[in-house]
């Protein structure tokens, strides 16, 4: 019973542990916010990438080109969305309390380089969210709980291209993410034979 809620938790707790740092999320930085914002983004930096480590458990069982193709999407998300973390969150919070204005050219600039990588670590996550579900689906997943988790990873991970956690509407897309992906590792297999054949 132990080994069947490990893989259940390792895919539900990152997205609710960052619904829940993003109920503390500031909405704007300013000189009042920016170092609550700075301290909530140095604590964000090894909490983003655990999304990264819900994909590789749900893939775990896959050697095909699907599989892997999730895994590199799911690295590629680290990669980038740890970056905006630490240009938007991390440099853009410090700058202002070292006395840079909030809207300063300079602020500015690292928002616009921050928002890039964001997009290419979210779009990156939205393809790993696809894999996954066309992994299960090749895996010989099927009934009412792939059926479930489809639309609502598909929507939640096409909502976290343009939402980061900030609530209400990043704050849900996590929790819809845990729900799909609880739903996923719940969906039973044809075999454990089909999830292994390569292409």
């Amino acid at each position: 019973m132990t080994k069947r809620w490990l893989p259940i938790a390792a895919v539900a707790l990152p997205a609710l542990a960052l619904a829940g740092i993003g109920l503390a999320h500031p909405t704007l930085l300013n000189p009042g916010t920016a170092e609550w914002w700075t301290t909530l983004h140095l604590v964000l930096v090894p909490v983003f990438p655990l999304l990264a480590v819900s994909v590789w458990v749900l893939l775990r069982h896959d050697r095909t080109a699907v599989g892997w193709g999730g895994r590199v999407a799911a690295t590629t998300y680290v990669v980038f969305y740890t970056a905006l973390d630490a240009v938007s969150g991390i440099a853009t919070g410090t700058v202002v309390r070292a006395g840079e204005a909030a809207d300063s050219d300079v602020v500015g600039a690292l928002f616009a380089a921050g928002n890039l990588l964001g997009h290419v670590g979210g779009y990156a996550f939205f393809v790993a969210v696809i894999l996954v579900l066309g992994s299960a689906w090749r895996g010989g997943a099927r009934g009412w709980t792939i059926y479930a988790a489809a639309p609502i990873l598909l929507v939640a991970g096409y909502l976290f291209t343009t939402s980061h956690i900030y609530w209400p509407k990043g704050g849900l897309t996590m929790i819809a993410s845990a729900v799909g992906f609880v739903l996923v590792e719940l969906t039973p297999r044809a075999s454990s034979a089909t999830r292994s054949i390569r292409p």
